[in-house]
């Protein structure tokens, strides 16, 4: 049986989310807590803790099942884009810059290896 944890509209470009979310998608929880936890990119604090969740969740799925023994893994990680803000910049000569700042929503899927 499998989990599902989302987080919507977290403050940095889709971009920058989907190359950690490559790195874990398809491996282990465990290992890919760990990895998470001491990777050097500040996207991946929040993608740990997304990850946290879904193991709560499927552990409340399975009445308390310990996800340690069960040999969870990441079965699918996607990131969407969110809203985009948008902002102007002042510029020479009278002109405008846009700036758009962006967002993205992460869906972590997480289920047994059986």
């Amino acid at each position: 049986m499998e989990a599902v944890a989302k987080l919507k509209n977290y403050p940095t470009g889709p971009r920058k989310m989907r190359l950690i979310a490559d790195v874990v998608r398809g491996m282990e929880v465990d290992k890919a807590l760990s990895i998470l936890e001491f990777h050097p990119q500040h996207n991946a604090i929040p993608l740990a803790k997304l990850l946290k969740s879904a193991i709560s969740n499927w552990e409340q799925k399975n009445d308390g099942t310990s996800a340690a023994d069960s040999g969870l893994i990441v079965k699918t990680v996607f990131v969407d884009g969110g809203a985009v803000i948008k902002r102007m910049r002042p510029a020479p000569q009278g002109r405008g810059y846009k700036i758009r700042k962006r967002s993205n929503h992460v869906t972590i899927i997480v289920d047994s290896k059986k």
